[in-house]
């Protein structure tokens, strides 16, 4: 196991990074280059491209958080 404490993201470091995207997707509708809104966000240029591209295959919507990464666990209360 990867992350033998949990690991992931949580849910309010979830949402400070959808803000982040949703930052920059301001920038990207208002022509800014890749390499900038990589520079203002402290991201990657490869970042960057996949949130412009994003954004131009589904809109914003595609930049929201969608819910914590991993299997659902398949315990019950049981």
């Amino acid at each position: 196991m990867r992350y033998p404490d949990g690991g992931g993201l949580t849910a309010e470091e979830r949402a400070r990074r959808e803000r982040v995207r949703l930052a920059a997707a301001d920038l990207i509708e208002a022509g800014v280059s890749d390499g900038e809104v990589a520079r203002r966000f402290r991201a990657t240029r490869m970042s960057a491209n996949r949130w412009r591209r994003a954004l131009a295959a589904g809109g914003r919507q595609t930049l929201v958080s969608k819910r914590p990464g991993g299997a659902r666990c398949k315990l019950d209360a049981g």
